[in-house]
């Protein structure tokens, strides 16, 4: 350790040296006093050299002793190496302090950087001090005073600058005692002035208080953090990224690995288009917590970084990534790599946009909006309600409106508890202002509006100029988005459409997927309610791709069918629109396009349409009544495919007296010899009947074509069949003679034959010549039928292997083509397997059959009633009781919504016999009556009630139907 007048000594010279550029020799006795002093501070040296732990800093004071040796040694003005002298002095002294109580280990952060880099300084200026001797120079500093001599001056810049980055990197690691900082602060106060940063302790932000649905997320990326992922967090505006990265830096393993190392840096207030390169440094070092001195602002924060693991987040990336300065555009990402590489240093960055800096191994995460869950918590955290399940039934809708976007959420429930509005209040609200309802206030979070327009004026939205706008229009108008695989096409005018997507995904304000590009639901809305209208241009390129689409579709599976299925919802919302805003040009052809778009649906796409309302909302005049009729009539037809039998009786029926308005009474009787079959699938055979009968009274009927006479005798004559109101003999004459209905009505005279107790083998013999002609594809159903009536002579036959055959060869005419009868049959087949007495085989079918239904409504569709009336059977034939009996209770429950009183009859028995089966007469009693009540209804006598459905009847084994219809015991006592 030196002693205070070693200090002391140096202090002096060092002093004296101030008020002189030019001082003069000094004289030998002064020499002696300064080599005296230097052989002082070399033994400090050498002291302090052993008593430090870290090699490092021995190899850095040994050669700064070897330094002050030569000087001792060669120099004759000794002075005039009195600053360097200082220096060195002030190293020993840094070095004791900062190196105390360190170990080995601390050499991999802060210290060991910082101790590398004055070695590499110290170690450099040695050799020239070395070299210089080797070459004689110090011969002319005998004579000459070199207090300025640029050599020297230039050594002891260098360590002026690497003694102060020192110090810094010993104050930004917060792991040196301060009072080591404040002490080499002052020593360093002795000598010429240094570039070194000040630095102040940041309190990174805490965690949001509602952050709800995002523990997982969360959890997921924690876990990367602490695995030294770097991460990319994007999205657009509102979606919590920056909560989400609070959130991040406030998880225990975070705060474990980084401890006060965690700093978050906003540049959520800064703008595009003033933002540069300092002021993007200038804000970074701020959040770090440091004063930027000088140039280079890169090296002073990487310094800062490197001197310990830090986590830190770049929040509204956007800001920066869409500088308007080219500059700020240039310089800021490859500073972003650069720290991003610092060994232990992880970077968190918030961003609408895709423009993240390169060169980093970003992780990105798309931040998804909340679940139905989360969204309601969140909004009853800040909406109270005296009665929250009533109100959450009627806000359910509505945050699935917003697609569960975190602030608009927020937004609503703020503006609804503020308002003090009722749930209803809100609902109404939400219909008639939309978008701008979530205009609760100023600034991003706190106005849709404000957030949205954050985005619209980034640089590179503006740079798109109006057709940006256009693009956007459209996206939002189509509920879909735009099909990316056919932009190009539906948009012509828009060359650059791909590029102009691209920007817009890369800002957050639309996103892809699957094919298309989408737009969450409140940028929709606000892009709706605030910008342009989609103009006239796109909105006629987009309905006449649409509209040759749908002309060119047919039943095969092409281009055109595979436009419908990809692109179905956009075209229902370009015919309801333009439907809507009908014009004398386009009249026609909009009518047209949704008649056919049904017929599209149907065979492509069965599903429910919201085109009800916009075709009821037709104007009715002379030039709409065939053509609003046109549209009802295929309305029908597609709710007939998806089994809404109610209605599509009314949308035929509507289009019935459309039909007859227009003069049209041909197509008229179509729609209601149809309706008259729909009454028929249901079991209402008495109104189908009234129904047929009345039109052939009606002055229509003699200006129907013989085809259309001949399909209202085969559609009645089949309802009179299933009432046993005339003979069989009788059935299926009038209409055989026609060339369209002739085969189907000759196969079902033989068949209604059968049921009405006629001979099986002449029927058999019958029904299999009639299967020879039905091989073309517009008698696949007449085949059909024709294999049905041999399924049914061999099932009450008792040749259960033959009616298998038989079933499936008709699976095998359909399979592939018309999924409903392949269902159909299965069922069929499933029923005869457990008759065979592989009941789970039967349910195996019934299971496997019914996948592809699953689109289907479970309330209107007789896929459903299929399904569970044959599992009822089958689970009846096995034995399973209280399995059958809820089937059965299942079927009757959706008998009920679809008015379907055949199944519900069917059902309906069958809980009997299960009642009957336990000895529960009065409860059998009940549900036969009810069954009688049915067949009254339909107007089948209830002896005949299986006569023409054999594959549904129940196991032989079950006879409290029939004892009940004879009134034997147990029934005998029951008159009623």
């Amino acid at each position: 350790m030196p002693s205070k007048k070693t200090k002391a000594g140096l202090g002096r010279s060092k002093k004296s040296k101030k008020g002189s550029k030019q001082p003069a020799p000094e004289t030998e006795s002064q020499n002696d006093n300064l080599s005296q002093a230097l052989a002082i501070a070399i033994a400090a040296i050498n002291a302090t050299k052993e008593i430090v732990p870290i090699s490092l800093a021995k190899g850095i004071l040994g050669t700064i002793a070897n330094i002050l040796t030569i000087a001792q040694s060669v120099i004759k003005n000794k002075s005039d190496f009195q600053v360097i002298a200082d220096r060195c002095e002030n190293i020993r002294e840094i070095l004791e302090s900062a190196t105390k109580e360190a170990t080995e280990d601390d050499l991999r952060g802060y210290l060991g950087h910082a101790l590398t880099q004055l070695y590499k300084t110290v170690n450099r200026i040695n050799s020239d001090v070395a070299s210089s001797k080797e070459q004689r120079f110090w011969r002319r500093l005998f004579a000459v005073t070199i207090d300025h001599d640029d050599q020297i001056v230039a050594w002891d810049k260098d360590l002026d600058r690497v003694l102060g980055l020192f110090i810094f990197e010993a104050v930004a690691g917060v792991a040196v005692d301060m009072k080591f900082v404040k002490k080499a602060l002052e020593l360093m106060g002795n000598v010429p002035s240094m570039n070194a940063p000040k630095y102040r302790q940041i309190e990174p932000p805490s965690r949001p208080a509602m952050l709800y649905g995002r523990d997982d997320l969360v959890a997921e990326l924690t876990n990367l953090v602490v695995n030294d992922e770097h991460l990319a967090l994007i999205g657009p505006g509102g979606m919590g990224k920056s909560s989400l990265a609070k959130a991040i830096i406030n998880e225990p393993l975070v705060a474990d690995k980084f401890a006060d190392r965690r700093f978050f840096v906003a540049y959520d207030d800064l703008d595009h288009s003033t933002i540069t390169f300092e002021t993007f440094m200038t804000r970074f070092a701020g959040a770090l917590g440091i004063e930027i001195a000088g140039a280079d602002p890169v090296r002073q924060i990487s310094t800062c970084l490197r001197s310990a693991s830090a986590l830190v987040v770049l929040d509204n990336a956007e800001t920066f990534e869409e500088a308007s300065a080219s500059s700020a555009l240039g310089d800021i990402p490859p500073a972003i790599a650069e720290m991003a590489n610092i060994p232990g240093v992880i970077l968190i960055l918030t961003s609408r946009s895709r423009r993240n800096a390169p060169n980093v191994q970003w992780i990105t995460k798309d931040i998804p909006p909340l679940d139905l869950s989360s969204a309601q918590a969140v909004f009853f955290r800040i909406y109270h309600h005296p009665s929250r399940s009533e109100a959450e039934e009627n806000i359910r809708d509505l945050l699935k409106e917003l697609d569960f976007h975190p602030l608009s959420i927020n937004i609503l429930a703020n503006a609804a508890q503020q308002n003090s509005w009722s749930p209803a209040t809100l609902l109404k609200r939400w219909n008639d202002r939309h978008s701008k309802v979530l205009d609760g206030g100023k600034g991003k979070l706190q106005s849709l509006s404000d957030t949205m327009q954050l985005s619209l004026s980034s640089p590179s939205v503006q740079n798109l100029g109006e057709d940006g706008h256009r693009a956007l229009a459209i996206i939002a108008f189509l509920p879909q988005g735009l099909n990316e695989n056919l932009a190009s096409k539906l948009l012509p005018s828009l060359p650059q459409v791909d590029a102009i997507c691209d920007v817009l995904c890369m800002q957050s304000l639309v996103y892809r997927q699957d094919n298309f590009i989408k737009m969450l639901a409140p940028i929709r809305h606000y892009v709706r309610d605030s910008l342009q209208a989609p103009d006239s241009t796109c909105s006629q390129e987009i309905r006449a791709f649409y509209y040759r689409t749908v002309d060119s579709c047919s039943q095969e599976r092409d281009q055109y069918a595979d436009i419908i299925i990809s692109d179905h919802l956009n075209i229902e919302q370009v015919v309801a629109f333009n439907i809507a805003h009908i014009s004398d040009g386009v009249e026609r052809a909009g009518y047209n396009a949704c008649r056919n778009f049904f017929g599209c649906l149907i065979w492509h796409l069965p599903r429910p349409t919201t085109l009800t309302p916009a075709i009821s909302n037709i104007v009715e005049n002379s030039s709409t009544w065939a053509l609003k009729a046109n549209c009802l009539s295929a309305l029908a037809q597609l709710y007939t495919t998806l089994s809404q039998l109610v209605e599509a009786s009314q949308a035929f029926q509507a289009a019935e007296a459309l039909y007859l308005t227009a003069g049209d009474p041909e197509s008229m009787g179509y729609c209601l010899i149809t309706r008259a079959d729909l009454l028929r699938c249901q079991g209402r055979f008495i109104q189908s009947q009234n129904l047929v009968e009345n039109l052939q009274h009606s002055d229509s009927w003699g200006s129907f074509s013989e085809t259309t006479k001949a399909r209202a005798w085969f559609f009645l004559d089949r309802t009179r069949m299933y009432t046993f109101t005339a003979s069989a003999d009788e059935l299926f004459v009038k209409s055989v003679k026609d060339c369209f209905w002739g085969l189907s009505s000759k196969v079902w005279h033989w068949r209604a034959k059968f049921y009405y107790g006629g001979d099986a083998v002449q029927v058999h013999a019958q029904l299999e010549d009639l299967i020879l002609p039905c091989t073309s594809i517009e008698n696949l159903f007449n085949r059909r039928d024709a294999l049905e009536g041999l399924a049914e002579i061999a099932f009450c036959e008792g040749r259960l292997s033959d009616a298998m055959d038989s079933l499936q060869t008709i699976l095998g005419i359909f399979e592939g083509q018309h999924s409903e009868e392949v269902l159909w049959y299965t069922v069929r087949k499933a029923v005869v397997a457990s008759k065979q007495g592989s009941c789970d085989l039967a349910r195996e079918l019934i299971q496997k059959a019914s996948e592809p239904f699953q689109f289907f409504s479970l309330r209107n569709s007789r896929i459903f009633l299929r399904q569970s009336y044959g599992s009822a059977c089958i689970e009846l034939t096995a034995g399973e009781c209280d399995r059958a009996k809820s089937y059965f209770t299942a079927t009757i429950e959706v008998c009920d919504l679809q008015a379907n009183l055949l199944l519900k009859a069917f059902s309906m028995r069958g809980l009997g016999e299960i009642a009957f089966a336990r000895s529960n007469f009065a409860l059998a009693t009940q549900h036969f009556k009810e069954t009688r009540s049915l067949c009254d209804e339909m107007g089948v006598p209830p002896q005949h009630l299986y006569s023409c459905f054999l594959l549904d009847t129940l196991p032989d084994k079950f006879k409290g139907w029939s004892l009940f219809l004879e009134g034997l015991s147990p029934f005998a006592t029951d008159t009623t």
